[in-house]
């Protein structure tokens, strides 16, 4: 059994930038691919990033590759989500989770455990 428990989120302006953490508790946290998603009212939860257990290989969504950055602290039991330059669209409410499986997934129904979710709001 794995924990998530997401922070960071918050109300910005158009081109600013958030930095949200997903603190995890419970097994091996190393031993678990992990992946940002997103969702708005009405519509299905989306990818936003992925990062393998070592840290070494990430995947973006089309709409944030070169604004958004995954990373994770193996120590700290956390991976973060950097998001800059950050536009009205981006506004949703954020999810982590992580995956058990060995691959490198984006599918959200490949995700074992969830955070309860932090929401994130752009004005223009």
């Amino acid at each position: 059994q794995v924990q998530l428990v997401e922070s960071g989120g918050g109300l910005v302006q158009a081109g600013g930038s958030l930095r949200l953490s997903c603190a995890a508790s419970g097994r091996t946290f190393s031993g678990y691919i992990m992946g940002w998603f997103r969702q708005t009212p009405g519509k299905e939860r989306e990818i936003v990033a992925v990062i393998d257990r070592s840290g070494g290989s990430t995947y973006y969504a089309d709409s944030v590759r070169g604004r958004f950055t995954i990373s994770r602290d193996i120590a700290q039991n956390t991976v973060y989500l950097q998001l800059s330059a950050l536009k009205p669209e981006d506004t949703a409410v954020y999810y982590c989770a992580a995956a058990s499986t060995r691959l490198f997934v984006t599918a959200m129904q490949r995700y074992d455990y969830w955070g309860q979710g932090t929401q994130v709001t752009v004005s223009s």
